[in-house]
């Protein structure tokens, strides 16, 4: 399908449009090497810069996702038995870090801003600070939009088409169609 379109930009002599086609046929290929230890990635998933994946359980990766992990690369964490998944048509921006001991879901058509931090799991209690905590499942439902540095931590979920503004800490769920800002994130209006 590439190669048919752009052989028809050629033959049109659409330059612009030609350098656009062969820039995202290259982040295509790319995605493919540079996230080879996820456990399936969908068609046509886009990859600028480098990703760091540690892939123990499944790490799943839907159709048309696009990942800009250029400034700082992106980590995406899965343990063993963990399933990690990105709906299609989501973007991913740099500095994201993602790591899961059970589930993290994000659904279609989202939006994560830079520096933003999903995780399952708070890595060790407050008591007994070498023990593991039981892990919580995060969900983040279709056309999310997550503002840069926003931090999610473990059992929330986020309804569709909901709005996290910078910075916020999500430690409750959030309903659908709603804007969600500060610390701890409260919504602030419902749409």
């Amino acid at each position: 399908m590439l190669a048919a379109s752009l052989r028809r930009l050629i033959y049109e002599r659409n330059p612009d449009e030609v350098v656009d086609l062969a820039r995202r046929a290259r982040n295509v290929l790319v995605a493919r090497t540079g996230l080879r230890r996820c456990t399936s990635v969908g068609r046509y998933t886009q990859l600028l810069g480098r990703v760091r994946i540690f892939n123990k359980g499944t790490i799943i990766i839907g159709s048309h996702v696009r990942i800009h992990s250029t400034v700082v690369p992106i980590e995406l964490a899965a343990m063993p038995g963990a399933v990690l998944e990105i709906g299609d048509n989501t973007f991913v921006n740099y500095g994201v870090s993602i790591s899961c001991h059970q589930s993290v879901l994000i659904g279609r058509d989202c939006l994560l801003g830079s520096y933003v931090n999903i995780m399952d799991n708070t890595w060790h209690d407050v008591l007994e600070r070498q023990q593991l905590p039981a892990s919580k499942p995060v969900v983040l439902q279709d056309n999310v939009w997550l503002g840069n540095r926003v931090i999610v931590l473990p059992g929330v979920t986020i309804g569709h088409d909901a709005v996290v503004g910078a910075g916020a800490v999500v430690s409750r769920d959030i309903p659908p169609r709603s804007v969600a800002v500060g610390v701890p994130a409260q919504v602030i209006k419902t749409f």
